[in-house]
């Protein structure tokens, strides 16, 4: 039966992975544009590929050249290879303004044969505090791993290859803040951060090995722009309403039993008065 369930999920993966690179959608000349880097940031391939770089001077980025209000956000991303300390590589959406929200995947750099740490957090009406970090059980710089966003109305799912790693639900009926009605961007960068991203910042970025380069492909964006989630042609997404079924379930409690190395939700330290609302309700 483990062989079987094994082959299940490779299969899986062959699948998810295959309607990914067929997608015409995938085309970063048409769904993003670079916003800064002085050069540094590369489309490639005929708009399939996209190349951040980092060095000594500046990083690079890009973003989406729509905004949208809830959607399932998709990207293939192959991590910065050998010492990457000091770095970090983002894919989140963001609005703009001091009460912004936000909703991040960052990519933690470190020394060679050392792990990456994956970063996550939920900012709602400019409150964020809401981290929690996991290692990845697998080299996220040898190949490119998918990396997505469900954000729908009643909650936030972060995948890695289809593998739910956290569910962040609307938990607005009790008072907690919930992204939900200003329109977000996709951004993604590449830059310096060695005076906090790795081991605290006692590990710094390495020039010598500039540039740093991590790769993108396969941006796949199904949303809703602002005014346009109520319409019928956009009530057929599975994304509207996803949750986890019984293995999302299970495959989260897995990745959290076995790859989370903070959440901010068991801080007793960081909140001497008693954890968060939310960090109380049920998590699925």
């Amino acid at each position: 039966m483990a062989e079987l369930s094994v082959q299940k999920i490779a299969f899986a993966f062959l699948f998810f992975s295959l309607m990914v690179t067929n997608d015409a959608a995938a085309d970063f000349y048409r769904n993003a544009e670079i916003t800064w880097g002085d050069g540094r940031g590369k489309i490639l391939d005929s708009g399939k590929t996209l190349a951040l770089s980092l060095d000594r001077y500046s990083g690079s980025g890009f973003q989406s050249r729509n905004e949208f209000l809830f959607g399932r956000f998709d990207v293939q991303l192959k991590l910065v290879p050998g010492n990457s300390a000091g770095t970090v590589t983002t894919f989140f959406l963001s609005s703009q303004g001091a009460n912004h929200d936000e909703i991040d995947f960052e990519f933690l750099g470190n020394s060679s044969g050392q792990p990456y740490t994956v970063h996550t957090n939920v900012f709602a009406q400019g409150k964020g505090n809401k981290e929690q970090q996991f290692r990845l059980w697998f080299d996220p710089t040898s190949n490119f791993h998918t990396y997505s966003i469900v954000w729908n109305p009643q909650r936030i799912i972060f995948l890695v290859d289809e593998f739910p790693i956290r569910v962040f639900k609307n938990h607005q009926a009790i008072g907690i803040p919930f992204p939900n009605s200003q329109a977000m961007r996709v951004y993604s960068s590449l830059w310096n951060a060695d005076d906090w991203a790795t081991q605290g910042g006692r590990v710094k970025t390495d020039w010598n090995l500039a540039p740093f380069v991590a790769s993108y492909r396969n941006l796949n964006i199904n949303a809703c722009t602002p005014g346009q989630c109520g319409a019928d042609s956009f009530k057929t997404g599975a994304w509207q309403t996803q949750e986890l079924d019984a293995l999302g379930r299970n495959r989260l409690r897995w990745v959290q039993k076995n790859f989370m190395i903070y959440n901010y939700c068991t801080d007793v330290k960081r909140f001497p008065q008693g954890i968060p609302v939310e960090c109380k309700m049920p998590r699925f």
